[in-house]
């Protein structure tokens, strides 16, 4: 063996490829759902006490949690590469990326914190 530490390049590629996936189920039905078929009377919303009881159940979190940090890493690796090609600043390669994946795993707590104080 060389030594060398594994590159982090495949599993922030798998964090993008799953979030992206994820995102794109489910995501669109989320925002379908409370962004318009709720306000719209075109579905009957749930009460808040049916919601307060689905956001109480362990699974559902569990859920919850998924969703936001696979989408967070989604955009990191996303946003970093827009940096890097579309505008050229592949030479603050250090900063981008502590900003883009700090920036996700900020989300991710935030996202743990908010999901446990339900």
């Amino acid at each position: 063996m060389s030594g060398r530490r594994p590159a982090p390049e495949p599993l922030l590629w798998l964090l993008f490829s799953s979030g992206g996936m994820v995102a794109a189920l489910m995501i669109p039905i989320l925002l379908f759902l409370f962004g318009i078929a709720f306000p719209l009377d075109l579905l009957s919303p749930p009460d808040h006490s049916h919601v307060f009881a689905i956001l109480r159940n362990p699974i559902t979190r569990l859920v919850l949690f998924g969703l936001c940090t696979l989408a967070l890493f989604h955009w990191a690796h996303r946003f970093r590469f827009t940096l890097y090609d579309g505008l050229q600043l592949k030479r603050y390669a250090v900063p981008i990326v502590a900003l883009c994946y700090g920036g996700a795993v900020v989300g991710t707590v935030i996202a743990a914190v908010l999901l446990l104080r339900v």
